[in-house]
Order: structure tokens, then C-alpha cells, then sequence
């Protein structure tokens, strides 16, 4: 059964609970995995700040509220983003991190798999940097 298209994600995912545990779940992610080393080293010592910015933008990016907007503006993803420097690899360890955490917080396959793919295409236009190369 295909899923209603006039249902947002934010809907189908279940609300802004479940968004914030699959963010929480997600920076936990990155900080257990030896793996994620370097996406973890671009972040603040707490974690808290990313974890309130991704939870917000992520509300209005799965239709629904756009707290994020509301209290930052408009979130031009891959200029905020241009300061750190983001090749293949990072792009490839913040998806990892990702999945995983969409496969443990979220119940609906299709869904995830809507998710996932939608999270690559983002993850790859924040790319700023040729693997290998340094700012």
C-alpha cells in the first residue's frame, strides 16, 4: 500500500517525540562510534546545541512546525555548513550515524527508507571539500 502523499513525514514519523528521539539517538550514535571520529571533532564539546538546531530544522524539513525558521531564519543548509569541511567521508559518517538511528527509532520501513535516501541527497549537497583535500 502506497503512503499517502497528502501525509506529511513529520506525521507519518509521529510528531516531534519521536523527531527528537531519533536526533538523540542520533548524536549518541555519533559519539559511541569510533567511526564517526571526524563528524564528531566539527561539533562543540556538548552536543546540545546541534542536537536543539537538528530537532527544530528537522520539524518544519518533515512538514512540520518550522521552529526552526522561526527562531533562526531561513536555514541555507550548505552555507551555515560551509565552515567545516565536509569530503565524501563526512558526508558518508553522519549517514551512517543516521540510518542507524532511523532503524532503531523508526517503526515504518517505507518510511525510513523515504527518509534515508532524502538525508543522502542532502548530506551529499553539504559536500564542500575534494576527499583528501584540507580547507
Amino acid at each position: 500500500m502506497q503512503p499517502n502523499p497528502a501525509v506529511t513525514h513529520y506525521e507519518r514519523i509521529g510528531g516531534a517525540d519521536i523527531i527528537r528521539a531519533l536526533v538523540h539517538r542520533f548524536y549518541e550514535i555519533m559519539d559511541e562510534l569510533p567511526e564517526a571520529y571526524g563528524i564528531r571533532k566539527l561539533h562543540a564539546e556538548s552536543l546540545q546545541g546541534s542536537e536543539d538546531k537538528l530537532f527544530k530544522f528537522l520539524c518544519g524539513w518533515m512538514g512540520g512546525p518550522q521552529l526552526y525558521i522561526q527562531e533562526h531564519g531561513h536555514p541555507m543548509l550548505r552555507r551555515r555548513h560551509l565552515p567545516f569541511p565536509i569530503s565524501i567521508s563526512e558526508r558518508d559518517q553522519w549517514l551512517a550515524c543516521m540510518d542507524q538511528a532511523l532503524t532503531e527509532v523508526v517503526q515504518d520501513e517505507a518510511l525510513r527508507r523515504e527518509l534515508s535516501s532524502a538525508f543522502a541527497k542532502v548530506a551529499d549537497h553539504m559536500r564542500n571539500r575534494a576527499e583528501g583535500h584540507p580547507a
